[in-house]
């Protein structure tokens, strides 16, 4: 059994396709397939379902699973810790981030700043939803991860803060609703609402607000960028929920303080404290820390 067997294994269940590791291992797929196959003679037990559309874990495959990921993180550990001897920090981060994170939060610069000081460690980033960023959290497959919450942090990932912002109804000039400062989500109830996708912190937090009101949201649009929630809004096509920054930016958009309950969206940096960090995670952690504080009056 060879780590670079172990580690064809635990690519392919994480990316649940033999193409799509080869390409992130950057190798070709008919030698990701013969070590595996290999493995799998070594171990008597296949480790995988490849009968679907889909690559997926057997039995066998998913008891497997930890004790690999265990072994590459046990060597990881190994040469992490001869190269802090040397003053080196080398290893992988993996940042997960909201599709919709927006202008004000420099990503580029925080991944540039961290790579200057730190050129040994190997960085990649995904968008997802908010809710399978905090999942892949969890599971280690993302080591930091910018989400939205709309609630507290799920046990076993840490937090911090870095936009706390207001929900609000924003509607056209021609609505009906824009002569009004404010509106309970009560009365949203049967309208039209444009809204993000479910899994986003924003959706989360306006579906516990129509659930508090005793009311489950009429979606009439869904969309990925709150800018476009916007725009769709502009044109008359119907409520949108937006953070009350955003809905303020734009002129043709009239925005209501939504009351009973009031609802809040939250941006987070957020992490695992329910296992101890590799050294490349601390770094970038504490980097991304110092990034941040000094963009706060951006934020």
């Amino acid at each position: 059994m060879e780590l670079r067997q172990l580690e064809y294994f635990v690519t392919v269940a994480e990316e649940a396709g033999f193409t799509r590791a080869a390409a992130r291992l950057h190798v070709a797929q008919p030698g990701i397939s013969a070590q595996i196959k290999q493995l799998e003679r070594e171990l008597g037990q296949a480790l995988f379902d490849r009968s679907g559309r889909t690559v997926r874990l057997t039995g066998a495959g998913r008891a497997v699973l930890p004790y690999a990921r265990a072994a590459l993180d046990a060597v990881a550990g190994a040469r992490l810790a001869a190269d802090e001897l040397t003053g080196l920090v080398r290893g992988r981060v993996a940042i997960g981030t909201v599709t919709s994170l927006g202008g004000d939060m420099d990503v580029p610069g925080l991944l540039a700043g961290f790579r200057d000081a730190h050129p040994g460690v190997d960085i990649t980033l995904a968008e997802d939803t908010s809710d399978r960023l905090l999942a892949g959290l969890a599971d280690g497959r993302y080591d930091l991860a910018f989400a939205g919450l709309a609630g507290e942090a799920p046990d076993g990932i840490g937090a911090q803060v870095l936009i706390d912002d207001a929900l609000v109804a924003a509607v056209a000039p021609s609505d009906p609703l824009a002569r009004r400062r404010s509106i309970p989500v009560r009365e949203l109830a049967g309208r039209p609402l444009i809204v993000l996708p479910t899994g986003t912190g924003l959706r989360g937090a306006a579906d516990a607000a129509c659930a508090a009101a005793g009311f489950r949201a009429r979606v009439a649009f869904e969309a990925g960028n709150p800018e476009v929630l916007a725009a769709l809004a502009e044109r008359g096509l119907g409520v949108a929920l937006l953070p009350a920054g955003l809905a303020a930016a734009r002129p043709g958009l009239r925005s209501l303080a939504l009351t009973s309950p009031s609802v809040r969206s939250r941006l987070v940096l957020a992490w695992r404290t329910s296992a101890p960090a590799s050294p490349a995670a601390s770094a970038f952690l504490t980097h991304a820390r110092t990034f941040l504080a000094a963009q706060r009056p951006r934020l």
